[in-house]
């Protein structure tokens, strides 16, 4: 009993530090952009490449990671990741050129990407049943954790300007990955998929509390191996699947499209050119991060209660009148930057506690298990696709339409967000995998 609540404490916390990685690096842009834009003479076109290179990396290692997963293991897998976070943070902090920073900084999102999926997912196979959404939970958790992270380092080191350790501070938890993964054990899954499955029991028992836990696992895990029916990739073309991937594939962009990342990215550039001090605009993104953290935490606790649907349809609310008092405010001259403060605060309110985890949630529960897999593949595509080209082009936009304007486009897609959830989405709150299923196959879904 001591020893598997030994190794749960050592799998959360390893589980964690890829969550939080992901967060990390993804928000410490956000502020070392500042300096690296003066250091380097960035043109808006070059910001865009050195913030959304990342994204394109993601593109890439969302992709791979689940077919090599699936064929060296889990383990191995999120032990490379660490390896590639590792080096790809040493040539993006301390870079000879900006050209290396772009190509390290591409690199790291291929980890960014394989981690962003992969973590979540081999925890879930190693965890108990029962604690499985929890856990999902806790990783959400750590990825706005790990932004806060970001913004409290760059604040920190504001007054020094030296963004190389902004960016360099995530080695240490990017070696302890990698280290840590060398003791982990394999996904029990994995093992069970290549007939190991004494191997597959023994990694369960350090898991789970009793041997009765252990056997019952065993016993669905080979269940579903001879009875899950195989697809194959076209299978998303079919008449009865198209709808369904399209509600998903719109729910993932519009997560992108609704503008967030232009603020967790770009939030202390637009509060400088609102009136702010560079130092205090990177001070400011410490209590939006906060903000960020609290509020995931408070969508972990209502999704279950509330719904799917309803908080989405708030989230949808909020992100527009938010977005739409920063893209007014742009348009009056003066200092703007506390009301900038106050609307983004609004913003991840609104978008955190909804939009930001729930888009995940939606996602693993509305495909069939047949398309799964093919399914969430072509999501994450659109989902980190559409981030990339956000971050690239949200400072080239600005400078040809202006941030007002800009918000007030992200503004009205709150608005089509809204309605698209409202017409098309099925609320799934209470209903099993299976039942949705079953509802989404055959058209019996309610639309309320």
């Amino acid at each position: 009993m001591k020893k598997s609540k030994i190794y749960t404490i050592y799998i959360y916390f390893f589980g964690a530090l890829g969550g939080l990685l992901f967060g990390y690096d993804t928000g410490v842009i956000s502020g070392a952009l500042l300096f690296i834009t003066k250091e380097f003479n960035l043109t808006p076109t070059l910001e865009g490449l050195v913030v959304s290179s990342v994204m394109f990396g993601a593109i890439l290692g969302s992709i791979i990671s689940g077919p090599v997963s699936d064929r060296i293991g889990r383990k191995k897998l999120i032990f490379i990741l660490g390896l590639i976070f590792t080096l790809s943070t040493i040539g993006s902090s301390w870079p000879p050129n900006i050209s290396v920073m772009i190509i390290s900084r591409l690199i790291l999102g291929i980890a960014v990407g394989g981690a962003s999926g992969m973590v979540p997912m081999y925890l879930a196979e190693l965890s108990p049943a029962n604690n499985r959404g929890a856990i999902t939970a806790i990783n959400s958790i750590m990825n706005t954790s790990g932004m806060l992270l970001a913004y409290i380092i760059n604040y920190s080191l504001s007054h020094t300007g030296n963004w190389h350790l902004m960016l360099g501070f995530a080695l240490i938890p990017s070696v302890l990955l990698s280290l840590g993964m060398i003791f982990m054990p394999e996904s029990p899954k994995w093992l069970a998929q290549k007939k190991n499955i004494t191997k597959a029991k023994n990694v369960l028992r350090l898991t789970h509390k009793d041997e009765r836990a252990v056997e019952h696992e065993i016993f669905v895990m080979e269940s579903l191996a001879k009875k899950e029916e195989k697809g194959e990739f076209l299978d998303i073309f079919k008449s009865w699947c198209r709808p369904i991937i399209f509600i998903g594939f719109m729910i993932a962009i519009l997560q992108q499209l609704v503008g967030t990342n232009a603020i967790l990215y770009y939030a202390p550039t637009i509060l400088s050119q609102s009136g702010l001090g560079d130092s205090a605009a990177i001070t400011s993104t410490v209590g939006i991060g906060t903000v960020n953290v609290i509020m995931t935490i408070v969508g972990v606790l209502l999704v279950d209660k509330i719904g799917r649907k309803k908080m989405l349809l708030t989230g949808s609310v909020g992100m527009g009148i938010s977005l739409s008092i920063i893209g007014v405010a742009e348009f009056f001259p003066g200092n703007i930057g506390l009301i900038m403060i106050l609307a983004m605060c609004l913003f991840m309110v609104s978008f955190s506690s909804t939009w930001g985890m729930i888009t995940w949630v939606v996602l693993a529960e509305i495909f069939p298990l047949k398309i799964r897999g093919s399914a969430m593949g072509i999501c994450t595509l659109g989902l980190w696709t559409t981030n990339a080209f956000i971050s690239l082009l949200f400072p080239v936009f600005v400078e040809k339409l202006g941030t007002g304007t800009i918000f007030i486009i992200f503004a009205i897609v709150c608005g089509f967000s809204f309605y698209f959830v409202k017409t098309k989405l099925p609320e799934t709150k209470g209903k099993t995998l299976e039942e949705i299923e079953l509802d989404m196959r055959f058209g019996k879904s309610k639309i309320s």
